[in-house]
């Protein structure tokens, strides 16, 4: 995006720096990626990095609205509301597409944004990899609001740890051995000393949770929660005996499971901003635009970009039983912004906010990326090109407050 700087790191790029980059990675986290990582990070321009802060901040107050729960109150299917949901969630991600706007310059488009915990410790990984192998300028940073390495990680550990002690604490997945994100609990089990326990691990006595730490039964505070659950509802039956998370339980969830929901497609009619594609539920519009070809269709309750229809015609619409679990979306057009050895790419950045318990606002402190040549976005559509795959941005001058 910064052709200076685009041009230095293509021409120093080498097949052996990238498979020691590989290599240090892996070595870090205790594990290789089950995904693709890309040969290059995304070098962000200032004005971008604007653009972007001020899309997720106008997002932010969204959420910040005192009517935000009733705004949101059919977000989450009944079938998968869990009890004693906190105020807040202590993690959001915010997805953009890189556009470029009619005078040239590139801006951001809201794709996705989820309730949701991300790959918080391979991302610093990466980052820091990247760092070590590869010639990032100084005025670049991966981090915001003044964080670095042990900041960061120092925070992960107050919001996710608190004052328990680490074994009491988990990170819940389902079939986490299985999940490409795996590289992620890993890092985090090194970092935070939080072990990683499947549900069909727990122990339920009474409301309280149980789980075999080196073979001793450990009560469970504190939930650092992975488990996407409607994804849990439909591997249910296929997971044998295991305990029922949708009932009163005494334990602590970071982030509590209904956030996914809240935060999630179905906020975006409700967000006006220039860098939020004009999104509608699609039993609320009074007229089909008759443009369909400019539109996608999302159903409210996927993750993963699973469902989602890009070329819209009549015929997708009138199949739709179902009209109130879907939105209509405006088009986003990629722009093809990174130029690579092996042609352009395009690229999405997510946005990684922490929400402290008593803070008036979450907290902007690091970045996600996927790069693509594709039609998709996605580390799994990538499987034949080079170039692509998993990334992390780094910011040309960062400013504190962001």
């Amino acid at each position: 995006m910064i052709p200076a700087i685009r041009n230095t790191y293509n021409q120093q790029f080498t097949t052996e720096k990238y498979k020691a980059f590989l290599e240090g990675v892996a070595d870090d986290a205790g594990i290789a990626p089950a995904f693709r990582i890309a040969e290059t990070p995304v070098f962000v321009p200032k004005a971008l990095t604007n653009k972007l802060v001020t899309a997720c901040e106008e997002i932010i107050d969204v959420l910040l609205r005192p009517d935000f729960k009733t705004l949101t109150q059919d977000a989450i299917p009944p079938s998968l509301k869990v009890p004693n949901e906190n105020d807040h969630p202590h993690f959001i991600v915010i997805d953009f597409a890189v556009t470029r706007e009619e005078d040239g310059t590139l801006a951001p488009q809201l794709i996705e944004l989820q309730g949701f915990p991300t790959m918080f410790a391979f991302q610093e990984v990466m980052a820091r990899q990247f760092k070590l192998h590869f010639d990032i300028p100084s005025n670049f940073s991966n981090y915001f609001n003044e964080l670095d390495d042990y900041t960061y990680y120092k925070l992960l550990k107050e919001v996710i740890i608190g004052e328990f002690p680490p074994e009491e604490v988990i990170l819940l997945e389902v079939k986490p051995e299985e999940q490409k994100t795996r590289i992620d609990f890993y890092r985090t089990e090194k970092m935070l000393g939080i072990a990683t326990v499947c549900i069909t691990e727990l122990i339920l006595e009474g409301k309280k949770l149980y789980y075999l730490r080196n073979g001793v039964k450990t009560p469970i505070q504190r939930i650092f929660n992975r488990i996407i659950f409607d994804d849990l509802q439909k591997q249910a039956d296929t997971l044998g005996e295991h305990v029922d998370l949708f009932q009163e339980l005494e334990v602590e969830w970071i982030t509590h499971p209904n956030w996914f929901y809240r935060i999630s497609k179905y906020m975006m009619p409700f967000i006006h901003s220039d860098y939020v594609p004009k999104s509608w539920f699609l039993h609320e519009i009074p007229v089909l635009p008759t443009d369909l070809e400019n539109y996608v269709l999302k159903p409210l309750f996927s993750f993963a970009g699973q469902g989602v229809l890009i070329d819209v015609t009549q015929a997708d619409i009138d199949q739709i039983s179902n009209p109130e679990n879907w939105i209509l979306q405006r088009k986003v057009q990629y722009a093809p912004a990174i130029i690579t050895p092996t042609g352009p790419a395009i690229c999405e950045i997510r946005m990684i906010y922490v929400w402290e318990d008593g803070a008036a606002r979450p907290m902007l402190v690091h970045n996600l990326a996927r790069i693509s040549k594709s039609k998709m976005i996605g580390v799994g559509f990538n499987s034949k090109d080079t170039w692509v795959g998993g990334s992390c941005c780094f910011f040309e001058e960062v400013q504190s407050g962001y």
